[in-house]
């Protein structure tokens, strides 16, 4: 469980009630260029679900950005920055929460960490609440490394990871390493993010063919994430290891811990309404 007010905090709460404050939520999608997150990325039915935990269901967005770009980059971090605080700002939101899954939240770590890279970068840290990630790529992930390889396991990884792009290659662990140590906030040994980064961590892949729970997320997925699994730890949801998602900020909840029925998410799954997720995070607005 996690407690993200102390005591004085809530009670400074309770006594502002002459204070509104105007949630909104944020979905900032993992690795590819975007055009229509909405329905390729999370799905109309994952979205309407979270946003119902909103006092206004209108102050949503879905990020559209170049994330196969490198995570400091116009298309990438300027893309993001430029549609949160615009968001921000024409709906007078001061109370954001962002919801990231994969590589989406290296780009938002970075903002988060670089206040002075970018003029519009404090008015979204002042007014998020924090972030939750979904399975963040905070260290990377051996799946990227084998790519930029270029062996034949690339094409086996295509549908998933994209071939060699700059977020890809980014995505190796020794270079995720580098960042960490000397550009990002939030991992061991280093300053901690101005707000909270709360991690959501995926255990496992599950395809049996003969379980219903299999299909939530599209079940050729399932099978292609249960073959990536055997590059991984045992613990890793067919993309990234546990150690991976749980790198940065703090775990929130491991998959099976909160999910129906004790279900794993996969890394397909973690952005899908699958097993209760979409419930957890509109009780968390």
């Amino acid at each position: 469980m996690r407690f993200r007010f102390s005591l004085v905090a809530a009670l400074l709460f309770v006594a502002c009630t002459t204070v509104q404050a105007n949630t909104g939520v944020a979905f900032v999608h993992g690795t590819g260029h975007q055009t229509n997150a909405l329905n390729d990325y999370w799905t109309t039915s994952m979205v309407n679900s979270v946003r119902q935990g909103l006092s206004n269901q209108s102050n949503y967005t879905v990020i559209n950005c170049d994330f196969e770009a490198y995570m400091w980059t116009s298309g990438a971090a300027g893309c993001l920055a430029g549609q949160l605080h615009s968001f921000i700002t024409s709906k007078g939101i001061d109370d954001l929460v962002v919801i990231t899954h994969s590589n989406g939240g290296n780009v938002m770590r970075w903002i988060m960490s670089n206040p002075t890279w970018d003029s519009r970068y404090p008015t979204i840290i002042n007014n998020i609440r924090w972030v939750n990630a979904l399975a963040p790529s905070s260290t990377g992930t051996p799946l990227a490394e084998a790519v930029m390889e270029g062996n034949v396991f690339e094409q086996a990884l295509g549908w998933l990871l994209g071939y060699q792009s700059d977020a890809v290659r980014m995505q190796q662990p020794s270079w995720m390493a580098y960042y960490n140590s000397s550009w990002l906030y939030g991992t061991s040994g280093r300053p901690s993010l101005p707000k909270g980064f709360w991690n959501v961590v995926g255990t496992d892949v599950e395809s049996a063919i003969w379980d219903p729970d299999s299909y939530c997320g599209g079940y050729q997925n399932q099978v292609g994430l249960e073959i990536t699994q055997n590059w991984l730890d045992s613990c890793s949801d067919g993309f990234l290891n546990c150690s991976s998602q749980s790198g940065a900020g703090s775990v929130w909840y491991y998959d099976t811990s909160r999910t129906d029925g004790g279900e794993p998410l996969s890394h397909a799954q973690s952005r899908r309404d699958c097993f209760g997720l979409d419930e957890e995070l509109r009780d968390d607005l």
